[in-house]
């Protein structure tokens, strides 16, 4: 037992390469993420100490258990069983499918990534390419809705910034979960709103187990607390106005709006813009009819190259205010409100309510005034934004902050700047290849005309 035994030296490398990975399996691995496990559930007390919402342990759990748990669900397995004899699948194929589906939902928290890169970007790209302001409204809703209440924040959806808008304006209060969809799919980014709590959804190219397991997360998800944020439309908007709901993801948690469990407050958001970064693929899009469309990485990469260039030039001008305004909470206590019977019902209503408190911006009412009464003059646009906001103000109905000759000389601005009206003789006009545009804005604040019209005045 004790001679000397010969080996290959690749034999040799080979066995200590497996005992090294052995070693680093069974002690080393664990220890390590023991470390910084430890470490993570020390920073996680210390920002859950300073959040209004402290971060769920359902959003904190590691990924394979959520997915675990997921596909271990009653009502998961049951619609699984029910995949595999309407389509006579062996039973463990389907339960295969349903793990595939629950993956590609789940996402992978990090608190790290969140704050500390996350939060901070949004921020950044917020307050540098634009004036945010909070509308009038019903201020920071978090103050009023308790503690032990899920939260979800419905908001229409003007453009891909929504998302960095609204997770820098409430970072200092809580983390939202966002529904993401097909634009997302690639790496890094898949990555990145993964590890920003972001969930994956698949629309309209999936059966009924797919949409049962997506159901169930939302469900959980709203079960823990997680503060959530949806938007109703199902996209971005392609001619300006406020689209009708799509009652998907506000019926899943209206279903799951159990007797004795959390009550759900449903804050409408309404968010607008004096430019809307993508304006001019989404009105080419509303025109050609197709909805479905990617930016191209020639224009992404060009649209960079010149924002870098101008900012190291110190050409670089902001792209106006973008405003967020809160309506009304809507509340569903457990096993009370007959809203929770009524999605549709729920859904119309908070859009409704979106509608109500759409924040009015220099650039979308100067683009209305135009549209309405066609050229004027600089002096008659600032008489017409006067009067127009001191009736929007007496409705409750955020409007722009800076002085009438102020908002009319900076929508003018931005307008001309990028070739949708132009200025000859003192009459200001839309140019002829600006109609398009310039009635996008427009119609982003239409609503608040179409009530007056009706001989509505005060907030729906």
């Amino acid at each position: 037992m004790l001679r000397p035994v010969t080996l290959p030296l690749w034999l040799f490398v080979l066995i200590l390469l497996f005992a090294g990975v052995t070693f680093a399996s069974n002690f080393l691995f664990p220890s390590v993420r023991w470390f910084f496990r430890r470490r993570m559930e020390r920073a996680v007390a210390r920002l859950n100490r300073s959040l209004k919402r402290p971060i769920a342990p359902f959003k904190l759990a590691r990924r394979h258990d959520m997915v675990e748990r997921l596909v271990y669900d009653p009502a998961v397995a049951e619609a699984a069983a029910a995949h595999a004899r309407r389509t006579g699948e062996p039973g463990a194929v389907a339960f295969q499918l349903a793990r595939r589906y629950a993956r590609e939902i789940v996402p992978a928290f990090s608190a790290t990534v969140y704050f500390g890169f996350g939060a901070r970007v949004s921020r950044w790209l917020s307050q540098s390419w634009y004036n945010v302001r909070i509308g009038a409204g019903a201020g920071n809703p978090l103050d009023a809705i308790p503690p032990e209440a899920a939260v979800v924040y419905v908001m229409n959806h003007r453009s891909n910034m929504d998302y960095v808008l609204l997770t820098h304006l409430v970072s200092d209060d809580a983390t939202l979960s966002y529904g993401v969809g097909e634009w997302a799919h690639f790496w890094p980014v898949s990555w990145l709103v993964r590890a920003m709590g972001a969930y994956f959804i698949q629309r309209g190219r999936r059966g009924k187990l797919y949409h049962r397991i997506l159901e169930r997360y939302v469900q959980m998800a709203t079960e823990s607390g997680d503060p959530q944020a949806v938007f109703p439309e199902g996209g971005l908007s392609l001619d300006g106005h406020t689209g009708p709901a799509r009652i998907g993801i506000v019926s899943y948690i209206c279903a799951g709006v159990k007797e004795g469990g959390r009550d759900v407050v449903f804050v409408p958001v309404a968010v607008n813009y004096d430019r809307v970064i993508e304006d001019r693929f989404l009105v080419a899009a509303g025109q050609s009819g197709e909805r479905r469309f990617r930016l191209p990485w020639r224009y992404i990469t060009g649209a960079a190259l010149r924002h870098v260039g101008q900012r190291l030039t110190g050409r670089f001008h902001k792209l106006g205010t973008a405003s967020v305004a809160f309506g009304a909470p809507v509340v569903l206590a457990s096993g009370t409100d007959d809203a929770a019977q009524s999605p549709d019902m729920l859904a119309r209503r908070l859009m409704a309510e979106i509608t109500a408190v759409m924040p009015v911006l220099p650039v979308p009412l100067v683009a209305h005034l135009l549209i309405e009464n066609g050229a004027q003059s600089r002096a008659a646009l600032v008489q017409a934004v006067e009067t127009t906001c001191a009736d929007l103000a007496q409705r409750g109905i955020p409007i722009p902050r800076r002085e009438p000759e102020v908002a009319v000389a900076d929508a003018v601005t931005l307008l001309a700047r990028r070739g949708m009206v132009e200025e000859r003789d003192g009459m200001v006009t839309v140019t002829s290849g600006g109609e398009p545009l310039v009635a996008y804005y427009a119609a982003s604040i239409a609503g608040h005309f179409a009530r007056q019209e009706n001989g509505c005045g005060s907030r729906a």
